[in-house]
């Protein structure tokens, strides 16, 4: 039986709101943008809101599959399942949650190879960045909601850099509206899906809230936040760029901000990947957090030694990855298995526990 969580380990319900959204803002804003515009053109921004609107669902289905257990996902398979099976479909979370960790971490060393240091070690760096990512899981789920929280606060600055962009911008890009076949627009929804993706986080976090009823509200307002400020940027991007021109630039985020001019410094994309370390940083911590909790969950090995070993796989992981390929190749297994699960798995996993407390409940 599963030990409670102490009081002093859980977190109070509006902490949510950070979590989530430290880990649906990621390196994914950096290029989004070209992704689900070679699907549905410059009308792609409608399949964000789209996209936004359907999360608010996944997330009530995630509540009530929650509610229900009154636990978190190794509860809610064993709820279905049975224990033996269950913790089965739980370890694969496991892999889940490091393949989570690899692609973030991986594709924010090849944004730094690429625009600032050419020759940094991916190994060296990732080395650093886990064991800082270990030492912080160390100090406890609280210390990782911190970073959660200062990884969304201290950022924020960057949203109105974007703001250099307007007198740039040309309206008459994103016109005429809905010009595109619902088929093309579903296809961007798909990929803007990839992009949202960490919510599912709380499947997993959900025994550490205080109160968890009053984190609704936080939890959706932080989807809602999302959504505005994907669906905001990609206007402003579509409204800069020509559609053709879009198509040519991998880091369309990062571009505009290449027009940014300030008396104090020359390249301010620059201090914007520098400032993405806080970003990403919640990122891989929550990821690794998860995993090693699976781990101490399904096979009773302590969490502190669940971390290193996770930590050294995903090290060893990422430095197997040299090439712009495999890079791309990983980003895809990644938001493919992200789909699944969460467009398809979560709500048969509703529908699945919906039956099941229906049975049992005809049973008592």
């Amino acid at each position: 039986m599963a030990q409670p969580i102490a009081e002093n380990s859980k977190i109070s319900p509006f902490l949510v709101y950070y979590l989530i959204i430290s880990m649906q803002i990621g390196i994914g804003i950096l290029g989004y943008q070209r992704m689900i515009a070679k699907d549905a053109g410059y009308d792609s921004w409608i399949a964000v809101l789209v996209t936004g609107l359907f999360i608010h669902i996944i997330l009530w289905m995630m509540y009530k599959i929650l509610e229900t257990v009154d636990g978190d996902m190794v509860k809610v398979h064993q709820y279905i399942m049975g224990e033996k099976i269950g913790k089965l479909f739980s370890s694969i979370f496991i892999f889940y949650f490091c393949l989570y960790s690899i692609t973030v971490l991986r594709s924010f060393v090849e944004v730094i190879q690429v625009w600032m240091f050419p020759d940094i070690s991916v190994f060296w760096f990732s080395f650093a960045f886990y064991g800082l990512c270990i030492y912080i899981i160390f100090g406890g789920f609280r210390t990782v909601t911190g970073i959660a929280f200062f990884g969304t606060v201290l950022p924020i600055y960057l949203i109105f850099i974007f703001g250099y962009a307007l007198p740039y911008a040309d309206i008459s890009n994103i016109q005429p509206i809905m010009d595109h076949s619902i088929k093309e627009l579903l296809k961007a929804c798909f990929h803007m899906s990839l992009t949202y993706t960490g919510y599912e986080t709380l499947l997993f976090v959900y025994p550490f809230l205080k109160n968890p009823q009053k984190s609704k509200k936080w939890a959706h307002f932080s989807v809602l936040t999302t959504t505005i400020i994907y669906t905001g940027l990609a206007l402003i991007t579509f409204s800069y760029f020509a559609e053709k021109q879009l198509q040519e630039t991998i880091w369309p985020t990062l571009n505009i901000w290449k027009i940014v001019e300030m008396p104090f410094v020359e390249r301010f994309e620059y201090i914007g990947i520098a400032n993405w370390n806080l970003i990403v940083l919640p990122n891989v911590c929550i990821s690794l957090w998860i995993a090693s909790r699976l781990m101490k969950q399904i096979f009773k090995l302590k969490q502190r030694k669940g971390i290193i070993i996770v930590s050294l796989a995903c090290l060893i992981g990422s430095s197997m990855i040299t090439t712009r390929l495999e890079i791309n190749n990983l980003s895809n297994i990644f938001g493919y298995s992200s789909f699944a699960i969460n467009m398809f798995y979560i709500p048969c996993l509703f529908i699945a526990v919906m039956i099941a407390k229906k049975v049992k409940q005809n049973a008592q």
